[in-house]
């Protein structure tokens, strides 16, 4: 367990607990303030006695000190940063240590703006005002299923395999993960927690409990004090975070969540490096541009015109698919919630006691 003191902008509460059931914890949680925002994690490590603690505590030192250390925008730094602990956790299953991993869930603050990664069952939720909605969707066998239609969610919930996850870091050398941004408003809080409390303890009453209006930590004692009472089956990680100021957005575009669920981290980082059409299609204009004044002096005037035209244009056209990606980003159980409503907390959860895969509100 990490933590760094709370900042004026942002609070935030951790706390992780055996259980009652199990003689070992293989969570981890980390929280994390700074001037421009924070860095959050929930790990929850599988493979043996002591291979899924130590699975989680490497994913979230490499997360850390990865993300901290990074030179590029948030949502690059984030992706890097959980590959970075994908591999982490991969070159030490070895030997006793084989086949162990951990599910991750992260959630990065930078100014007015969450960035979420997410690999595995683990869970984010976000309170704003009276709604809860979550905002990960599990990377396991059963919530294959019940996407598919072949189990319904009571089914999900009680079936033999429900500790299968099909995505985890350190099961392969390049991490599939979901990443997405939102924009935060002031009195949003936030969950990140390992399925030792999601899969315990239902939406309704964490809904309930967040909205108590208790600080992060006693949010925290609260969660994990109703998992532990309802039998506590396994490992039960919180962290919290609330927003405590409204920042403006950072200067770039938020990445929107992707339809078909976690994606190679090469195909992540080629979206976030800014590759699109767009940015060929200057270039390419800009070339052919240069040699028109070259070629046809007596032009040039006109060629000037053409070339600030279709700048401007590329401005406004930039400028609306950003806003529409940030529409997107938006979950739609959000629309007609008043812009001063409240968004809490960020979830992370464990393999072992799954809450039943209910399909999460479309963010696109």
């Amino acid at each position: 367990m990490r933590r760094s003191a709370s900042s004026s902008a942002l609070a935030s509460g951790l706390l992780t607990d055996t259980g009652r059931q199990r003689s070992i914890n293989q969570d981890a949680g980390l929280a994390l303030e700074s001037v421009q925002g924070g860095l959050y994690a929930v790990a929850d490590g599988m493979g043996g006695h002591a291979a899924g603690e130590l699975a989680a505590n490497l994913a979230l030192d490499a997360l850390s000190n990865t993300f901290l250390s990074g030179r590029h925008r948030a949502p690059q730094r984030l992706a890097e940063a959980v590959q970075a602990a994908n591999l982490e956790v991969l070159r030490h299953a070895v030997g006793e240590y084989a086949g162990m991993g951990t599910t991750l869930v992260a959630l990065a603050i930078d100014k007015g703006a969450a960035l979420l990664a997410h690999v595995g069952d683990s869970r984010a939720y976000l309170l704003r005002g009276e709604t809860l909605i979550r905002l990960t969707e599990d990377h396991s066998w059963v919530a294959e299923q019940v996407r598919l239609g072949h189990l319904s969610e009571a089914e999900a919930r009680d079936h033999q395999w429900r500790s299968v996850v099909s995505n985890a870091l350190g099961g392969e050398e390049r991490v599939r993960l979901e990443l997405y941004g939102f924009p935060l408003q002031r009195g949003d809080r936030l969950l990140l927690c390992s399925d030792g409390l999601s899969g315990v303890v239902d939406e309704d009453d964490l809904r309930d409990m967040l909205g108590w209006g208790l600080t992060p930590e006693l949010t925290a004692q609260r969660l994990i004090d109703a998992a532990n009472a309802l039998g506590g089956p396994d490992n039960v990680t919180a962290v919290i975070v609330d927003v405590g100021q409204q920042q403006p957005l950072p200067g770039y575009s938020l990445p929107p969540r992707q339809a078909e669920g976690p994606v190679y981290i090469d195909m992540l980082l080629s979206a976030q490096r800014g590759n699109g059409p767009l940015a060929y299609l200057t270039l390419a204009l800009m070339y052919f541009a240069l040699m028109g004044l070259l070629l046809f002096q007596e032009y040039r005037t006109l060629i000037l015109a053409l070339v600030a035209a279709f700048l401007v244009g590329s401005l406004v056209l930039a400028g609306r698919v950003r806003h529409l990606r940030l529409s997107r980003a938006l979950p739609a159980a959000l629309v007609g919630v008043p812009q001063t409503a409240h968004l809490n907390g960020a979830v992370r959860s464990t393999p072992a006691a799954k809450q039943s895969p209910t399909k999460p509100h479309d963010l696109n």
